[in-house]
């Protein structure tokens, strides 16, 4: 086992899942390429840029501040990831309904029934409630810690 993860570099649960993954991956590719290659091109190397190029240095550079204001600021709770948490939430749920929050999906309304102008209100109210139930979290723990 030991000569294994040397070799490996992790434990064999590990490349198990990877082998899992790779699969689902594969199987999803077989079905989907050949119905839309030219969509699934575009939007593989479009996520890839966008990713890649945009969204990856800007999170970063917001973390970047966000530890430099930390650090700047000692306190005997620190609060870095009480702002990580919900703003991860909210990027995640907006990165996932971008084209319902924006009002670009052309299809969802026809397919669905749905209204797209709710999108948005609900995602910031959602944003709103994660970084208050947050901010709440965080008094607690100070008012717990001034306790002791």
């Amino acid at each position: 086992m030991d000569r294994f993860r040397r070799l490996y570099g992790a434990g064999p649960l590990h490349l198990v899942g990877m082998m899992c993954s790779l699969a689902v991956a594969w199987y999803a590719a077989s079905k989907l390429v050949p119905l839309q290659p030219w969509n699934v091109t575009k939007w593989f190397v479009g996520s890839a840029v966008i990713h890649d190029l945009l969204l990856l240095p800007a999170y970063a550079g917001v973390d970047w501040a966000l530890r430099r204001a930390s650090a700047r600021t000692p306190g005997r709770v620190p609060w870095l990831n009480y702002a990580r948490v919900p703003a991860f939430f909210s990027g995640l749920l907006l990165l996932v309904y971008f084209p319902l929050i924006a009002r670009k999906s052309t299809f969802f309304e026809r397919a669905t029934t749905f209204r797209m102008d709710l999108y948005l209100g609900r995602w910031a109210v959602f944003t709103a409630a994660i970084f208050v139930l947050s901010g709440a979290a965080y008094a607690v723990r100070l008012a717990l810690n001034d306790r002791r």
